[in-house]
């Protein structure tokens, strides 16, 4: 490999929404992610939703669904 034309390879962490911390090696110290494998619902086997900016309340009027 030549020198000096790779970033730097340091240790990050990975903070989730939901509090879990990931310890990894990355060119950014520190990244922030929504879901992780510790709340998404394919893992957990838990329905959760998250919504953002009232999507499905948006859905729900356009299509007038009622619950």
């Amino acid at each position: 490999m030549r020198k000096d034309i790779h970033p730097a390879y340091k240790m990050a962490t990975i903070t989730c929404a939901c509090g879990n911390e990931i310890k990894t090696r990355s060119t950014v110290e520190k990244i922030s992610v929504e879901i992780c494998s510790a709340c998404h619902p394919f893992f957990t086997g838990k329905q959760k939703l998250v919504d953002t900016a009232g999507r499905i309340e948006r859905f729900k009027k356009k299509y007038k669904i009622k619950e």
